[in-house]
């Protein structure tokens, strides 16, 4: 690939360190080229990608999940404004998942921790008999409502 970007400048582009943007490769969640002396040799839409990856781990979701969204664009291309808006309202659905789980444990937090259980006193309401000891080890209604 000729006229490409060096890892050391996609490094001080992004803020990420070189062995993280050879971990994203590994994972592959960019596909940078190889000049003569072997050497990684990205293309600008590396940057975008990479950026993209940075800000979906900072909301919460996990590579795999930033890779199923990546390899959903068309051929591998760079992504576009209109790829980007689709990705976004993707996780869009995700994130307001999240964050009704989150008002529903912040509502709960005082009365019920998730039946790990510490709230003995009024859990038979929820978990008469201890019922929630076969479904595992530790919490189990902390994101859902008690059954």
């Amino acid at each position: 690939m000729k006229g490409g970007l060096s890892v050391g400048y996609v490094s001080r582009r992004t803020g990420l360190a070189v062995s993280a943007i050879r971990y994203y490769e590994e994972e592959g969640l960019v596909h940078p080229g190889r000049d003569r002396g072997n050497r990684r040799v990205f293309r600008r839409g590396d940057i975008r990608r990479l950026s993209f990856v940075m800000i979906a781990q900072q909301l919460g979701f996990s590579l795999s999940e930033i890779r199923a969204a990546l390899d959903a664009l068309p051929g591998g291309r760079d992504p576009t404004r209109e790829d980007w808006a689709r990705l976004a309202q993707g996780f869009r659905a995700s994130i307001d998942a999240r964050i009704a789980g989150l008002a529903s444990l912040r509502d709960r937090l005082d009365g019920c921790i998730g039946c790990g259980c510490l709230s003995l006193d009024r859990c038979a309401l929820y978990n008469p008999e201890d019922t929630a000891a076969q479904l595992g080890k530790g919490p189990r209604f902390v994101f859902g409502a008690a059954p």
